[in-house]
């Protein structure tokens, strides 16, 4: 019991930070998919991905079975929302409104068009926490938030800050489908935490990928018609198993387990460590990285990202965000009967 306990504290303390772990971990996927994405599109890499990640969570939901028949309609909506939105769409919007930049030949103006829409999300978290969990946040919540994006900006735009506020042709479509894909990470943190006030982390995270395939399945089809099936090949078995252990099973597995110890207002900025760990990769030597040279303003903004979740996983225990008492997840209190 007090080993339980102590594990306990330990994760109600670290919790923010570990969401900003498991979000960095996210980012090893840059190793193992570009190989796949020459020979694959990605609804399908999506799709088998999801479909590894459910059979290696199927004891899960089977443990669980009685449980789960007992969740209310509005989880289960929030779980196939989840699926359908952050798992299978936004991938996909994503990787779309990317092509722009590169469709034609190179143009940086849609490039930075979509990295800048992109660090709307935690703007998007924010609002939706507020909206739809009722969280209230503190007025020390917001300078730390402000210097994270701050910090996460210098990261992105490296190479000139002044990039965004010199674009002359932005690309329409690619913006929409970026918006599209970060409104619906930033509501899958908001229903992941909503979700998890009465399910348990390994049980989001199951229903996350299995309940995604048949949409996934849909999207390949149309993407790919009749060759929806084409192009798989033993040898990339190495670069799926890669994608399904770090930035899958582990990092969504670690990233409900937090999650559901941390407020959505403090999750959606400690999910900009993924941009932090993905940016920083590619400074890393070939094969791994792309061996882009790491400029000095990206290890100014690392460090200002870093310190800013970690001042607010400090001021977590402080109460930085206050949840409503029906909002905080784990059991809760049965009532007291009637005297």
């Amino acid at each position: 019991m007090g080993v339980d306990a102590s594990r306990s504290r330990t994760l109600q303390a670290g919790s923010t930070f570990l969401v900003a772990v498991a979000a960095a971990m996210w980012a090893t996927d840059a190793y193992f998919r570009p190989g796949l994405t020459k020979q694959l599109s990605s609804t399908q890499i999506v799709l088998v991905e999801s479909l590894l990640i459910g059979i290696c969570l199927l004891p899960v939901l089977f443990v669980n079975a009685a449980s789960i028949r007992r969740l209310s309609g509005r989880r289960w909506l929030a779980l196939a929302a989840i699926a359908i939105g952050p798992q299978a769409l936004a991938t996909v919007l994503f990787t779309k409104a990317i092509g722009y930049s590169f469709s034609g030949g190179f143009n940086p103006d849609v490039l930075h068009e979509v990295y800048l829409l992109y660090l709307l999300q935690p703007v998007f978290g924010l609002t939706f926490a507020r909206v739809f969990l009722g969280e209230r946040r503190r007025r020390s919540f917001w300078p730390l938030a402000a210097t994270a994006l701050v910090g996460v900006y210098l990261i992105v735009f490296n190479d000139n800050p002044a990039a965004p506020w010199q674009i002359k042709h932005p690309e329409l479509t690619a913006g929409l489908l970026v918006l599209g894909a970060v409104i619906m990470w930033a509501a899958g943190t908001v229903l992941g935490r909503y979700a998890l006030e009465d399910v348990s982390f390994p049980v989001t995270t199951s229903m996350r990928f299995i309940l995604a395939l048949p949409v996934l399945l849909l999207l390949v089809l149309l993407d790919k018609g009749g060759s929806a099936f084409s192009g798989y090949a033993l040898g990339q078995l190495p670069a799926f198993l890669g994608i399904v252990l770090v930035p899958g099973l582990l990092a969504m597995l670690l990233y409900y387990l937090a999650l559901s110890n941390t407020p959505a207002s403090l999750a959606t900025v400690a999910e900009l460590g993924y941009p932090l760990a993905l940016f920083l990769t590619f400074s890393l030597p070939k094969p791994v990285g792309l061996g882009t040279p790491l400029q000095p303003i990206e290890v100014v903004g690392a460090v200002i990202l870093v310190l800013s979740v970690l001042g607010l996983n400090v001021l977590k225990t402080r109460h930085v965000v206050e949840v409503p008492r029906e909002r905080q997840a784990g059991p809760r209190p049965a009532p007291e009967p009637a005297r």
